[in-house]
């Protein structure tokens, strides 16, 4: 079986949980197993946190001098990857139990790309703040393979994805995009423009990492500014169903006035949002606004 290599970009989380669970699976897979760690520009303590994971066999730490971003740091992972199948994974992932590396194992070789999926907890937080994201995560993200599958480039997610590597190489994640968000979306136009065989998994991780609202909100917004360039330079994330809406009161004539009515309720949308109980149809309602204005 072909080595597999572990890529995780690291920003200012301890990794060492997560580093220690897949060493504890690293038998699971048939063949040489290495975990790459590159650091993008974390402040000094995670820096200190995490670079004795270097000693530990079958690891590799390095960083980066400065922060370059969710796209590019994940195409220098590639860069140092040893082996024939990589693993993508967030540093805010969790493995859901002892059977992670297992299952992959056993799909590899049915596609050319294998899609996990992602969990969150079953509870709510017991922070207030962190309940935005989290009910973010399980309404939209939390999604079984077989509905994944229904779409399955559309569906794609850039966290927890084991690919060959020269799927990669051929096709390098966009470095225009430098904030957060839909780097996926033009990945996975790639791989659908190329026919690239594409399986999706009920293989979660668990998202550890909830933001708070307003740290949420602020990623929303770089999301959108990016999905508002992929739309417009590539023509890209007509299928979702924000640009649709945006695109029809355009087409109407209605996003004008869409616009300023979203303006004029823009803070009460932003309290809930920061408030105790969190609407995601205000969430949209604010992208919605956001899009509109990128657009014009």
């Amino acid at each position: 079986m072909p080595g597999l290599s572990v890529l995780i970009p690291v920003f200012n989380r301890a990794v060492a949980p997560l580093v220690a669970a897949l060493l504890a699976q690293q038998a699971d897979w048939p063949g040489t197993v290495e975990i790459v760690l590159l650091d993008d520009g974390s402040a000094a303590e995670r820096r200190v946190q995490n670079q004795p994971l270097a000693q530990l066999p079958g690891v590799a730490y390095a960083e980066l001098p400065h922060n370059v971003g969710r796209t590019a740091v994940r195409n220098a992972l590639a860069a140092k990857a040893q082996y024939e199948w990589l693993l993508l994974l967030d540093n805010d992932s969790l493995l859901p139990d002892h059977r992670f590396l297992a299952r992959y194992a056993a799909a590899a070789g049915t596609a050319e790309v294998l899609i996990g999926g992602t969990a969150y907890a079953a509870a709510p937080p017991a922070d207030p703040a962190l309940l935005l994201r989290w009910r973010y995560g399980r309404a939209r993200e939390m999604r079984p393979a077989a509905a994944r599958q229904t779409a399955p480039y559309a569906q794609l997610t850039i966290n927890n994805a084991l690919l060959r590597a020269d799927i990669l190489r051929r096709f390098p994640l966009d470095e225009r995009l430098t904030g957060y968000g839909h780097e996926d979306t033009l990945f996975g136009q790639q791989l659908a423009a190329a026919a690239v065989p594409l399986r999706h998994l009920d293989n979660p991780v668990l998202h550890d990492g909830l933001e708070p609202a307003a740290v949420f909100l602020d990623k929303s917004r770089q999301a959108v500014q990016n999905l508002a360039y992929v739309l417009q330079q590539d023509g890209l994330g007509t299928d979702s169903r924000l640009v649709q809406t945006a695109l029809r009161l355009k087409k109407t004539g209605a996003a004008g006035a869409a616009r300023r009515v979203l303006a004029a309720t823009e803070p009460a949308l932003r309290r809930n949002l920061l408030g105790a109980n969190p609407a995601l149809r205000a969430l949209d309602l604010l992208k919605l606004y956001w899009l509109l204005s990128e657009l014009r």
